[in-house]
């Protein structure tokens, strides 16, 4: 059904510019009878799971998905120098990323490295005064303060002028990263990466992971290599699953594609975070105003966000500070600041956004869309870019010109799926085009000269153009589900969610609804469509398009006559805000019966 060119349900292409299909087999429901066959199980099928590897994926544990950490290249060495560390009582400080994975990640090794009775300190870079990556000045100090061993967490992979500055000073730099490397790696004790070149196939399986996910193999290898050392004969080993709400929280803000390992840490990490055991973690969650127990889309949409607004628009240790403090008012007070500065970065993204979509009139027929401006706040670019890359469907690079003292510009692009964004950075960073870059597939940062941005555009226009025309061209609605109004209700998405944790690489379920007819539409806010449409079945639902109102299908929404008939297509939720709980539809696209 997937190679099928036609569209399912006897739909043409859609108001979206897109084929309707089938992810796995036709799970056209009708009236809403319930599937022959279990439903999740369809789910994972759909999503790749081999028959005979089912239950291992129904409901994932760390216990059937953690690899030794010993297959890593500088795994052991790295965890052995951790031990030696820990043994000796030597200083150490924790150097993050200012984003979520490098709190995370950070805090996750602060914590493990406590609870082995050991204080580290930690440094997280300001972004708009030393911008991203080890600079080596700072590590130079930190050692002159008095650290006799630093791990870089979520950077370092291409950090080579710092980490040769940090060398040649005789400086012991541990990397805990998964960014992309070149074949020459920089100069460091030890660089842990599932994304070396250098790494086996069994070992390169995990470059998914964020870098929060390699810390926590790290903190099982460390503590592995205690115990070998007698070092836990007369003390209790550190839980190191109470690390796990963590590694959730990193990995989901850090769009890494849940499945296999990922999905376990997820699953499991907000089982954690359910029972509220850390301070900083349930000061986080309070903040963002949750009621329950927070879901894996909260963590992208809620708790990761303000844990990020430290790092972009307000004091980049923040985060860091939250999720390791051991102090009740101390997390509050920081959540309510984080809370703060969240809502002072959606009014500065805003007006950059506002900024960076007037010159895509301009760019109508780029493939790969490179906006920048002076003014521009470096800590909204990336977000800027995701927005313009959902809107247009294409690769999104969004420069804040003047960035430093010399002028030049910071850079964040977001990618689509099957475009390699991160390779093309790195590319043009070794043709000369860049200062700095990297990054992975769907995501990158860079730093380039004023007078190379207009060169850099159109290097990366002919460089990606046939990638981007290959995705777009295969532009599909995947569907999970067909079904008539009566069949949306909660107890249907209460089966399909514990199909999840979904994000990338492990899609929710999306599901077909009709045909239907408008009862009434309207918009909420500045651009989302708001709608009641009721099917031949007598039933109604709500649905809503986010951000669609200036689309073609938005349009289409808030001009539909009660005379048309149409099918919706979108994410299933279920709205719990009323005394009853219904079933309503997240929008992503419609198409007309005639």
């Amino acid at each position: 059904m997937l190679a099928s060119s036609q569209s399912v349900l006897g739909l043409g292409r859609s108001l979206g510019g897109r084929i309707w299909r089938w992810r796995g087999g036709n799970m056209d429901l009708g009236g809403g009878a319930s599937l022959e066959n279990d439903l999740v199980t369809q789910l994972l099928l759909s999503r790749g799971v081999d028959p005979d590897d089912i239950e291992r994926h129904r409901n994932p544990s760390l216990r059937a998905f953690l690899p030794d950490p010993s297959i890593f290249q500088d795994m052991d060495k790295a965890a052995n120098r951790l031990a030696d560390a820990v043994v000796a009582g030597e200083a150490l400080t924790i150097y993050g990323d200012y984003d979520v994975d490098g709190a995370t990640s950070a805090a996750l090794l602060i914590l493990l490295l406590r609870d082995l009775g050991r204080a580290a300190g930690h440094y997280i870079p300001d972004r708009l005064l030393e911008g991203y990556g080890p600079s080596g000045e700072a590590l130079v100090r930190i050692a002159e303060a008095g650290t006799n061993l630093i791990v870089t967490v979520d950077c370092g992979a291409m950090a080579y002028e710092a980490l040769g500055m940090a060398a040649d000073a005789g400086i012991e730099v541990i990397v805990v990263d998964h960014h992309k490397c070149s074949a020459e790696l920089p100069r460091a004790y030890a660089l842990v990466n599932p994304n070396r070149l250098d790494e086996s196939p069994e070992a390169a399986a995990y470059g998914h992971l964020a870098a929060v996910g390699v810390a926590f193999l790290l903190a099982i290898a460390t503590v592995r290599a205690l115990r070998s050392r007698g070092w836990f004969d007369d003390r209790a080993e550190p839980d190191l699953f109470a690390l796990l709400d963590l590694v959730a929280l990193g990995t989901v803000a850090d769009v890494a594609a849940l499945h296999g390992l990922n999905r376990a840490f997820v699953a499991q990490g907000l089982k954690v975070m359910a029972k509220r055991q850390s301070i900083g973690m349930a000061a986080l969650i309070d903040a963002s105003r949750l009621t329950r127990a927070p879901a894996c889309s909260d963590l992208g949409f809620a708790l990761g966000p303000r844990i990020n607004a430290g790092g972009r628009v307000g004091e980049a240790t923040l985060g860091v500070r939250l999720l390791t403090t051991q102090d009740g008012d101390e997390a509050r007070a920081i959540a309510a600041q984080l809370s703060s500065l969240n809502e002072e970065r959606r009014a500065i993204e805003a007006a950059v956004q506002e900024m960076a979509e007037a010159q895509l009139a301009a760019q109508h027929n780029r493939a790969v869309l490179t906006l920048s401006g002076s003014g521009w706040h470096p800590g909204v670019i990336g977000i800027v870019a995701g927005r313009i890359k959902e809107k247009t469907g294409k690769p999104a690079l969004v420069i804040a010109l003047d960035a430093d003292e010399a002028g030049n510009g910071k850079g964040s692009g977001r990618s689509i799926s099957g475009v390699d964004l991160g390779a093309a950075i790195i590319a043009a960073r070794e043709a000369g085009l860049l200062i700095a870059g990297g990054g992975h597939a769907m995501a990158a940062g860079l730093t380039v000269a004023p007078g190379q941005v207009v060169a850099l555009g159109e290097w990366l226009d002919a460089r990606l153009g046939s990638d981007v025309a290959a995705a777009s061209a295969n532009q599909a609605m995947l569907l999970d589900l067909a079904v008539s109004p009566g069949g949306l209700k909660p107890s249907l998405i209460e089966a399909m969610d514990s199909a999840g944790p979904f994000g990338v690489g492990w899609p929710g379920p999306k599901v077909a609804v009709g045909p239907v007819r408008m009862v009434k539409a309207d918009l909420v806010g500045n651009d989302h469509v708001r709608v009641i449409v009721r099917g031949d079945d007598g039933a109604s639902f709500k649905g809503i398009a986010f951000r669609a109102a200036s689309t073609e299908m938005g349009q289409a929404l808030l001009h539909a006559t009660h005379h048309r008939k149409l099918w919706l297509a979108g994410r299933p939720k279920i709205d719990d805000w009323s005394n009853r709980a219904q079933a309503e539809l997240h929008i992503e696209d419609a198409a007309f019966l005639d």
